[in-house]
């Protein structure tokens, strides 16, 4: 028997990059799937896939700024599947403005909303339904810049991504009473579309060189399938070549 056979996880931002990898790491496990994204083609697409390898899954299109999307997801979840074990808070955004002298509150507002605020109210919806089951795994895909604040990621998205590691602590401050385990993954560079909104692009080898949504989703998975009395807290992982490491290097050598 698969090894989440009978649990349901929701993945948010599962459209592309580590949300779609995830969900086809926890399909092939047995877990029935719920996708949401703002877009609904690549949720649908992927939904074809996971269905045609025997999966059971629910598409559900939002937008997870907005604190009733998430409320009337954990609904359909329940009136679908009965239960809700397993949620992969993914979806994030980032823009390119990302120094305090071009970022517009527009800007920043978006990126807030879609990284810290968007997965409180996915956290909040999801909770009730598992302190009933008393059992529930929380994963949340924060960043390398959630740990440690430099120019690359810009300040709204290095301030949501401390908001979600901390978010994710607390969590577990509270809930472990309950049965529930909360991890947040802190990854360095992943060759996802978010790439596309860099200043600086990033190529074809670069991007080769650095994490791959198939790397998390696998992470995903073994999280997801732990025993309940184990809880990853935190897991910070990074490409073998970082490249912020590689920058301060050579800032070393030109010093010396």
């Amino acid at each position: 028997m698969s090894q989440l056979q009978g649990k349901v996880a929701w993945i948010t931002g599962a459209g592309t990059g580590i949300g779609k990898a995830a969900a086809q790491a926890l399909a092939a496990e047995g877990a029935g799937i719920v996708l949401s994204g703002r877009r609904r083609a690549p949720l649908v697409e992927l939904a074809d896939q996971l269905k045609a390898q025997g999966a059971t899954v629910l598409v559900k299109t939002g937008d997870v700024t907005r604190s009733k999307t998430a409320r009337n997801c954990v609904d359909a979840i329940v009136a679908r599947f009965g239960r809700l074990d397993i949620l992969v808070n993914n979806a994030g955004l980032n823009i390119p403005e990302r120094n305090w002298r071009d970022l517009q509150p527009e800007g920043a507002d978006a990126v807030l909303q879609t990284n810290l605020s968007g997965a409180f109210y996915c956290v909040l919806a999801a909770l009730p339904v598992m302190r009933k089951q008393n059992d529930g795994v929380l994963i949340h895909v924060a960043s390398w810049a959630g740990r440690f604040v430099g120019p690359l990621s810009g300040p709204a998205y290095t301030a949501s991504k401390h908001g979600m590691v901390a978010m994710s602590h607390s969590i577990n401050c509270e809930e472990c009473v309950n049965g529930i385990r909360s991890t947040v993954i802190c990854p360095g560079e992943v060759a996802t579309p978010i790439l596309d909104k860099r200043p600086v692009p990033v190529t074809k080898a670069q991007r080769a060189k650095m994490l791959q949504p198939e790397d998390l989703g696998d992470l995903v998975r073994y999280i997801a399938g732990l025993p309940p009395h184990m809880c990853v807290n935190e897991l910070l992982v990074t490409p073998t070549l970082n490249r912020s490491y590689v920058a301060a290097l050579r800032q070393a050598h030109v010093k010396s």
